[in-house]
């Protein structure tokens, strides 16, 4: 694993990235929670997610949105946030030039950046989405979805409900081409206390099972 600063719009971005040495491995980013609520690339589910990715072989980079850490900028509430994903998306694939497989991956306020990135970039080809925030940020965006992808939530969850990401997910599995899979977590709340084996367990299948 390597610390880097990547240029962003506002500034350097921070990141954290670790390169497979196969140079057609497929690449993987991740956006963390909200950074107005103490959201970090080290949030614990944050870097699980590193994890599992860099352990099935993906070239793997989660970064600090603007205002973070070293990156700079101010928090800008989702719009800038999204143009920082852009930039280390644009600095990831400028070093994994032969990769075919690219996913976004974000927790919370990450993911909710993250689907936006999946509708501007064709190139990304699935997500993970961790208990997206659908009663408290507009995800109407998904019309269609361009991807198939994962979605995992908490039954248990106060901060992002569980109910609005139920009928998220449901809307979108009514989608033709695409395959979205909603995995609800029996007991779980948003940051998945006492159940890391269990949720490591449901992301990692699907990686498993969808990436060849």
């Amino acid at each position: 694993m390597v610390d880097l600063l990547i240029p962003g719009p506002e500034g350097k971005i921070e990141a954290k990235y670790s390169h497979n040495k196969n140079n057609q491995s497929p690449i993987a980013i991740i956006l963390h929670p909200d950074p107005s609520r103490g959201g970090t690339m080290n949030t614990k589910i944050v870097f699980k997610l590193y994890k599992i990715f860099v352990t099935n072989g993906f070239s793997t980079i989660r970064f600090n949105f603007r205002g973070v850490g070293k990156s700079e900028g101010i928090y800008d509430n989702g719009e800038g946030e999204l143009s920082d994903a852009a930039s280390v998306l644009d600095w990831l694939q400028q070093y994994n030039t032969n990769s075919k497989i690219c996913w976004v991956v974000g927790f919370s306020f990450g993911a909710w950046v993250a689907m936006q990135l999946l509708m501007r970039r064709p190139e990304i080809n699935g997500f993970i989405s961790v208990s997206p925030p659908a009663n408290i940020r507009d995800f109407s965006f998904l019309a269609p979805c361009p991807s198939s992808g994962l979605i995992v939530h908490g039954d248990k969850d106060n901060i992002a409900s569980f109910d609005s990401t139920k009928i998220l997910a449901e809307k979108l599995q009514k989608q033709k081409k695409v395959d979205i899979k909603f995995k609800p977590i029996k007991g779980a709340d948003h940051f998945y206390e006492n159940y890391a084996n269990e949720f490591t367990q449901i992301v990692d299948q699907y990686i498993k099972e969808n990436i060849n």
